[in-house]
């Protein structure tokens, strides 16, 4: 029987996959135990404990973690990613949907890194 931390990991990331996979393009897969988000087979966002990352422009991230108590610099397993890389802790996934323009733009952000 599963335990009542999987079903709500679960339900998280299938209320997660519901607002990024509507994304043009977005498509997502496991890499290195996490649930992560591509476009053009770059990685935008991943479920990481009790968070969702992004990668944004490093002003947006930056800016965003100053103005914003629920977003702290990414860290997967302890350890600090690029400044390009911030989580967003929401307790309540359904929340996400407040944060829809971002992931839009963490998107595009990645989908145009790859013309560089």
């Amino acid at each position: 029987m599963p335990s009542t931390t999987d079903s709500l990991k679960t339900s998280r990331k299938a209320q997660i996959d519901a607002l990024l996979l509507k994304l043009p393009g977005a498509s997502t897969r496991k890499i290195n135990n996490l649930d992560a988000y591509f476009v053009s087979d770059k990685m935008f966002a991943c479920i990481s404990g009790e968070g969702l990352a992004l990668r944004l422009p490093v002003p947006v991230a930056t800016d965003l973690q100053f103005s914003r108590d629920n977003v702290v610099p990414f860290q997967p397993g302890g350890v600090t990613s690029s400044r390009e890389w911030i989580q967003i802790n929401r307790a309540d996934a359904a929340d996400y949907e407040k944060d829809s323009a971002l992931f839009q733009a963490s998107l595009e952000f990645v989908k145009a890194a790859r013309a560089r």
